[in-house]
């Protein structure tokens, strides 16, 4: 027997953090009961699943007329590991506390997948004109992996959305963009041999901190000269390396070393053209520090990209949204990636922001929350936006 439809948002959103549908892990259970709960309102759904692994699947669907452009809502539906984090109560389980719930994804971003569930429910009901599409989607959390499969199942729709609202948490304010994102892994070989004479051999950890010095000295030219963009906490391109892994013992001179790094650029920068500068740099750092003629440079490949996300403050799209939401609320750029810009990038007439409940500053922590004001501002949000498809 099928469960019944939850009331409100907040208790979908209680249904939906029970299922830890942590990346790279089977989000298939949640996105059925999802996919029930819009056939029992008579909402055809659609499943787009990973090649590789059909317990891992986008949902598309939409209600009303499909002759004229609509709105969509954008969300994902993996959450990141609670692994080694101190939770005072179970993160696969919504606790209700001080106006708030607690629960892995309740913030990033379960809270807005439950409004737009539940507001594509009632948008049902009602005499559309426009129609309302739904996009969900797996692995976002490691560089909007699963939605890249939705996109092509959508290439050829039309007409295309008039606006596709991504619901990361930006405390309801009207997001107008986000950096883009490459991420790279460089091998750096060398030759194994006794720490004794290593003068004889190509040390890969010394490879490696000529790369790293590299990337500190781009991104400290980035910083100092590099093109800005307003809105962001950091509004120049940023090169960061996350993990370094080489050697085996200490009297054995290192044959490999791996850096994975990443460069998130504002919309003026390329990142192949930066990536190009980093790698220049580290081979005259290698020469400069007297590395053997036989030292080779380090072998990158890309392991994962996707664009950058830019909507103009004064464009139709965000003087639409801030229709449906409260006088003066804010314009501000995410300091995080979204699958925005792959959606405009898909459809070039399709006008992309981001906005939904809950704050980015407690997302990926222990105790994530979501205030039940914020739900109330996005289900508020919702009405509006449906009324306007009425219209």
């Amino acid at each position: 027997m099928s469960k019944p439809t939850p009331d409100n948002s907040p208790d979908l959103l209680s249904e939906l953090l029970a299922f830890p549908s942590v990346t790279l892990t089977p989000n298939i259970e949640l996105i059925e009961r999802v996919r029930e709960l819009l056939a029992q309102a008579g909402i055809a759904s659609t499943l787009v699943a990973d090649p590789q692994d059909a317990a891992r699947s986008n949902l598309y669907a939409s209600v009303g007329p499909q002759d004229v452009p609509g709105i969509l809502l954008s969300g994902h539906t993996d959450v990141v590991p609670v692994t080694g984090q101190p939770w005072t109560s179970p993160p696969f389980e919504a606790t209700l506390r001080d106006g708030r719930i607690y629960g892995r994804g309740s913030a990033d971003m379960k809270g807005f997948v439950a409004c737009a569930v539940m507001a594509m429910i009632r948008a049902a009901r009602q005499p559309l004109a426009r129609p309302l599409h739904l996009a969900l989607s797996f692995d976002e959390e490691i560089g909007c992996v699963g939605v890249r499969h939705m996109l092509r199942a959508l290439e050829h729709m039309e007409p295309a959305p008039l606006l596709c609202v991504v619901g990361e948490p930006t405390l309801m304010k009207i997001g107008t963009g986000n950096k883009g994102k490459a991420a790279y892994r460089a091998l750096c070989c060398g030759q194994a041999g006794h720490s004794g004479l290593a003068p004889h051999f190509v040390n890969a950890i010394h490879t490696a901190s000529d790369l790293i010095s590299a990337l500190r000295d781009v991104q400290r030219d980035l910083a100092e000269h590099g093109p800005r963009e307003s809105g962001y906490d950091v509004p120049y391109t940023t090169v960061h390396a996350g993990t370094i892994k080489g050697g085996t013992a200490l009297n054995i001179v290192p044959a490999e070393c791996e850096v994975n790094f990443e460069i998130r650029n504002v919309a003026q920068d390329d990142p192949n053209q930066i990536l190009e500068r980093v790698l220049a740099l580290t081979r005259t750092k290698m020469r400069a520090a007297g590395a053997r003629p036989d030292a080779e440079p380090p072998r990158v490949t890309t392991v994962n990209t996707y664009p950058g996300l830019s909507t103009a403050d004064d464009s139709e799209a965000v003087a639409l949204l801030a229709s449906w939401l409260p006088p003066d609320t804010p314009r501000v750029k995410a300091a995080f990636g979204t699958e925005g810009g792959l959606f405009q990038q898909l459809w070039a007439q399709t006008s992309v922001l981001i906005c939904g409940p809950g704050s980015i500053e407690v997302a990926h922590k222990a105790d994530e929350y979501v205030e039940l004001s914020q739900l109330e501002a996005c289900d508020a949000m919702m009405e509006k936006l449906t009324q306007y498809l009425m219209a």
